[in-house]
């Protein structure tokens, strides 16, 4: 019930700091994820036992409902008994669903459920409905990422593509090779050149977009990759002279866009690590001309001033107008010793690419592309910040012309509840003035509600008719909430000894039905309210349930609340006044 596994990092630090210094090193920041992976298991856990739980309150209520049903019917309850149920309790699909959406192991399931003696029903055929239910996840996992494609055709001599995108945005190319891929009915190509303009994804960065200029026409690229060393660009369809020499041109805004947020990236790690600490280490980043996404290693959610501090490091860095210095072929121990920081999770070889914006400042392994220097990104603004996982922390930021469009709409909306207010020399004040003022007023409507629906009470317990011990109520009343309905249904229970009552309320022109009996009467008729609110629900287009004693059905149409009144009154003397005649 309380995490426990933390408590051992500092004696499995201590026993292989040899090994793994880091272990002793980020000794504090491990325990905290740790201690917050065993906190989400438990609450994991309160999730499944919750949910268990619930199916195993359905299987009661099932049992009630049959015992009610056998009861009526003088079927020997016997004989669903020893055939369980005609209908199935626990199939296979409800443990996957388990394990599959909420992460509770099967075998978890398994055992609470045999521990509270609810094993006995689960469908004999149970395990094969939960392997059923996997393979169709797999088989709906793999539709979605199915693709098909053709060997490569080679067009022209030359096994290696030339990337030249760092220098220029457009270069004469020649086609080296071509594949057909066909996904979901679709079909599409890849082509690999000579050299190239466009950056591959890789590093977080998106691919690159733009065009081949042909003879014949331009073909769009929407999408560049980079596999086994070779940059592939994805087109839609193929040039007609495939010998011929095209015109390769990326799409310069949105590479001028990307670059922004990508350099704002290495800006943002920089400042992260000034601000939170030396522990922040880049976990994970996406960034195209939209936005930017950075995931990094944090223990708690970053407090607001943390927030600005960092925005305002980031945007000093850009008014400085840092020059972009890059330096290729490092060998990596050098970078290292430099203290580039590198992606979590990329593999780099012995020779790499560093770029830094002030050696003192940020220095990061990367081979993407960025802003010749700072100033270029203009203006960084945070969007939000969340958490990921454990200990991962992540910040969404946009840069530039998209971050100026922020600021103006939110200066405008800024304006304009300005002017709403009437000009006031405190907006903050004047809001939060406006927000006291409708919390009192809804304090206010609340009580005139309570004194409204203590009136309606009044005058329906003076409508209670009593008839041979037993006081009936069939009303029509208008209130302003189901839970009014529910609260009122209650009050008159507990007021009113033997009570058998229907209530068909208007609630803000929509039809609800409660159906209220005493426990006493209940048990002594064999009466249940959730089988006549069904009953009654027919006339508002609706349905409901409930409980022996209280049930409750909600529909479509008003103006059948008069015939549910004339139906209780039928369901009162057949059920009760003909059963009292016939005892």
């Amino acid at each position: 019930e309380e995490p426990t596994i933390h408590k051992l990092v500092p004696v499995l630090a201590d026993q292989m700091s040899a090994v793994f210094p880091e272990l002793k090193q980020q000794q504090d920041f491990v325990t905290r994820v740790i201690r917050e992976e065993e906190e989400a298991f438990l609450r994991t856990l309160a999730n499944g036992l919750k949910i268990i739980k619930d199916k195993e309150d359905e299987i009661q209520q099932k049992i009630r409902d049959k015992v009610e049903e056998s009861r009526q019917t003088g079927e020997a309850i016997a004989q669903w008994q020893k055939a369980k149920f005609s209908s199935p309790l626990i199939h296979g699909e409800f443990i996957f669903d388990l394990s599959d959406t909420y992460g509770f192991p099967k075998d978890l399931t398994l055992l609470i459920l045999s521990q509270n003696g609810y094993d006995k029903y689960l469908m004999d055929d149970w395990e094969q409905q939960f392997q059923e239910a996997m393979a169709k996840q797999k088989d709906r996992s793999r539709a979605a990422q199915d693709k098909e494609e053709g060997d490569w055709i080679k067009v022209t001599e030359g096994r290696e593509s030339e990337f030249v995108g760092y220098e220029h945005l457009k270069t004469e190319s020649r086609i080296l090779r071509y594949r057909e891929v066909q996904t979901k009915n679709k079909t599409h190509y890849q082509l690999v050149l000579d050299k190239t303009p466009f950056y591959p994804e890789s590093g977080g960065q998106v691919g690159d977009t733009g065009e081949l200029e042909t003879a014949q026409g331009n073909i769009p690229v929407w999408d560049t990759k980079k596999e086994n060393e070779l940059i592939v660009h994805m087109v839609s369809h193929l040039p007609k002279d495939l010998k011929q020499p095209v015109q390769a041109r990326v799409n310069q805004s949105r590479r001028e866009a990307t670059e922004n947020n990508h350099s704002a990236t290495h800006l943002l790690h920089a400042a992260l690590r000034s601000v939170l600490g030396d522990h922040v280490q880049q976990r994970g980043s996406l960034v195209n001309d939209q936005l930017l996404r950075f995931d990094f290693s944090h223990f708690s959610k970053m407090t607001e001033d943390e927030i600005a501090e960092v925005e305002h490091l980031v945007n000093q860095k850009i008014r400085e107008n840092i020059a972009r210095e890059v330096r290729e072929n490092v060998p990596l121990v050098d970078a290292r010793d430099m203290g580039a920081m590198a992606l979590f999770g990329e593999k780099y070889g012995e020779r790499v690419r560093v770029v830094s914006f002030d050696d003192q400042y940020s220095i990061e392994l990367c081979g993407g592309t960025h802003v010749a220097a700072t100033g270029q990104i203009g203006f960084f603004k945070i969007i939000s910040e969340s958490s990921v996982a454990s200990g991962v922390r992540r910040i969404e930021a946009i840069t530039a012309q998209k971050a100026e469009d922020l600021v103006d709409e939110r200066f405008r909306e800024l304006q304009q509840i300005g002017t709403l207010l009437k000009g006031p020399k405190d907006t903050i004040r004047a809001v939060e003035m406006l927000i006291q003022e409708r919390n009192q007023l809804q304090k206010d409507l609340e009580v005139s509600q309570r004194q409204e629906l203590q009136q309606i009470k009044s005058d329906l317990l003076n409508r209670v008719n009593s008839e041979d011990d037993i006081n009936r109520l069939f009303a029509s009343i208008k209130l302003p909430s189901a839970q009014a309905l529910k609260d009122l249904s209650f009050e008159l229970k507990n007021q009113v000894e033997s009570l058998f009552a229907v209530l068909a309320a208007d609630i803000a022109g929509k039809p609800q039905i409660a159906v209220i009996i005493s426990d006493t009467l209940v048990k002594e008729m064999n009466l249940n309210a959730g089988n006549i609110v069904k009953q009654l629900a027919r006339h508002i287009s609706g349905g409901g349930g409930g409980q022996a004693f209280f049930a409750t059905a909600g529909g479509k149409n008003l103006a059948g609340l008069p015939q549910v009144i004339e139906e209780a009154e039928k369901i009162y003397q057949e059920q009760i006044v003909g059963n009292k005649q016939s005892s």
